[in-house]
């Protein structure tokens, strides 16, 4: 997950707002705001299931998909063959929607052969929770990739693991290399690896991950560009039955 130099983490532009999103007018860049998005949540250890306090440990976010049953995070969250579950709109310890169950994860070859950071995006898809599709439940952003790094402003959602609630920043991305974007928002620590970049038009065009798994400063975090292989990953995620 996001690595941090420094446990205490000062979050200098942190002030509460409601919702920034970068079609919805979020306001200056690079500030980081209190954030509200029902499409995302955190990842929770499913021993943790019913009291994700202070457990969780990764961001993930639900993207459009037609068996409705997707999120998206960084590859290096889906490790390990430990139970997880994904909470949607966590917030001060409630689940609002619900808690789902994670039943299958989809990896690139890159990744789970050499932990490649240029790979470093995973899908999962999730059971569905009082016979609904998380999906149908609270909404996903598409899942686009092609885009070129510094198009348009994107805004960064994602769960800090020291808060019980997320922060949001808007700002653009540029490149740190030919496959890897970054953005400068602070108190983006441990926790927040995963958390979407959803553009204006309400597309995940980046998960923050990639580099240093992130990043080792709160300040800038990284991000895969979103290539053929996170292409790949997607049809692959999108076309498979949801059976376990």
């Amino acid at each position: 997950m996001k690595r941090v130099l420094s446990i205490a983490v000062v979050l200098v532009a942190l002030i509460t707002a409601s919702g920034a999103r970068a079609d919805d007018g979020a306001g200056p860049l690079g500030l980081t705001f209190t954030a509200r998005d029902a499409r995302v949540g955190v990842l929770v250890p499913a021993a943790r299931a019913g009291r994700p306090a202070g457990g969780h440990f990764c961001t993930a976010s639900v993207v459009d998909a037609p068996h409705r049953n997707l999120i998206v995070t960084a590859a290096h969250c889906l490790g390990g063959d430990a139970g997880l579950v994904f909470v949607p709109g966590y917030r001060d310890g409630r689940a609002p929607y619900g808690e789902w169950t994670v039943r299958r994860r989809f990896l690139a070859r890159e990744w789970v052969e050499g932990r490649d950071e240029d790979s470093d995006v995973g899908l999962a898809a999730v059971a569905p929770h009082g016979g609904e599709e998380v999906q149908d439940a609270v909404g996903g952003n598409r899942f686009v990739t092609g885009t070129a790094t510094g198009a348009t402003a994107v805004t960064v959602t994602g769960y800090p693991n020291t808060r019980e609630t997320p922060v949001s920043c808007t700002a653009r991305p540029a490149a740190h290399s030919r496959t890897q974007q970054r953005i400068a928002c602070p108190g983006f620590s441990g926790g927040t690896s995963g958390s979407p970049w959803v553009n204006g038009d309400g597309q995940v065009v980046g998960v923050l991950g990639g580099h240093d798994q992130g990043g080792t400063s709160p300040g800038v975090s990284y991000s895969v560009v979103l290539g053929a292989s996170a292409e790949r990953l997607y049809r692959e995620a999108a076309g498979a039955c949801d059976a376990p």
